[in-house]
């Protein structure tokens, strides 16, 4: 199979289930439940997900046990999405080439909307997959997940991102910020899915850690594309981390430098593999799928 079939198809099974999850739109909550719908089934590469389901499969994990958890990823990124689009924060009209949600819905409906999802993902993660066996498995994932999205995680690199803007930044801070507010998450899906497939925890920790080199590169390669990509093909507004001085690594190093570490990052993702004998076409092609996008 192709990494695009790959890729089509695995998109599609997750938003099948992202649909089924979701809230129907009735009741006087309507409101929320509908810009919910709308910003989580309009569009988005389900990169994260998709990390979670191919670590799952190559720990040897089968079927639908990983299905649940991995759409309660996508629900955290997507609560995440809308509110760094709100005016306070990055303050943008567009995500996934669609009016952002407050300027759909109202920044209220917006702040509400981001807090269901949130809460959402880690109902879907405290239930799925079901039954007493897997209850154990349940309650580390919420674990991992939860210290992924809080505040020494994605919140914590978020805030200290904002409170970059406009300064002198050096590498270390800079690879802080993107290690907490970017890769915490992708390196949290790795080891949930190897937590559902009961891999061992040296499985665990080398999936981990690709994840977390592999969230990394797309960091620099988002912030690259910022900088060269139009705005039909981001799906949102381009050139605003230079307009708004956001700690970027093509700010502090400059574009074919940061290409240089984002491969770099990508060679040390695949060799975690080989080291811990982890065999998966999947998780080859997706670390080469990320290198793909600023070449």
């Amino acid at each position: 199979m192709s990494l695009d079939a790959y890729l089509a198809g695995e998109r599609d099974r997750i938003d099948r289930e992202l649909d089924r999850l979701l809230p129907a739109i009735d009741g006087p909550s309507g409101t929320v439940a509908r810009a919910m719908r709308y910003a989580v089934l309009g569009g988005g590469k389900r990169l994260r997900s998709i990390l979670l389901l191919a670590s799952f499969e190559a720990c040897g994990g089968r079927g639908e046990a990983a299905l649940g958890p991995a759409c309660a990823l996508e629900l955290i990124h997507t609560y995440s999405l809308i509110h760094d689009d709100l005016p306070m924060m990055d303050d943008d009209d567009l995500r996934r080439g669609r009016p952002t949600v407050h300027r759909a819905y109202g920044e209220a409906p917006a702040i509400l909307t981001g807090d269901a999802l949130l809460t959402l993902a880690f109902e879907v993660l405290g239930r799925r997959p079901a039954g007493d066996a897997a209850a154990p498995r349940r309650s580390e994932a919420v674990t991992v997940a939860a210290a992924a999205a809080g505040l020494h995680g994605m919140i914590g690199g978020q805030i200290a991102d904002v409170e970059a803007e406009r300064k002198q930044v050096g590498v270390e801070m800079l690879r802080w910020i993107h290690l907490h507010k970017t890769a915490a998450l992708f390196s949290a899906g790795c080891r949930i899915g190897a937590i559902h497939a009961g891999a061992p925890d040296e499985r665990r920790d080398a999936l981990a850690t690709y994840g977390r080199d592999l969230g990394l590169a797309f960091q620099i390669t988002d912030d690259l594309l910022d900088r060269t990509a139009s705005r039909e093909r981001l799906g949102k507004t381009p050139g605003k981390d230079e307009r708004c001085g956001k700690a970027t690594y093509p700010a502090l190093f400059g574009s074919a430098a940061s290409r240089g570490e984002a491969e770099r990052l990508m060679r040390g993702a695949r060799q975690t593999l080989t080291d811990a004998g982890i065999l998966s076409g999947s998780l080859e092609a997706l670390a080469g799928l990320v290198l793909q996008r600023v070449h």
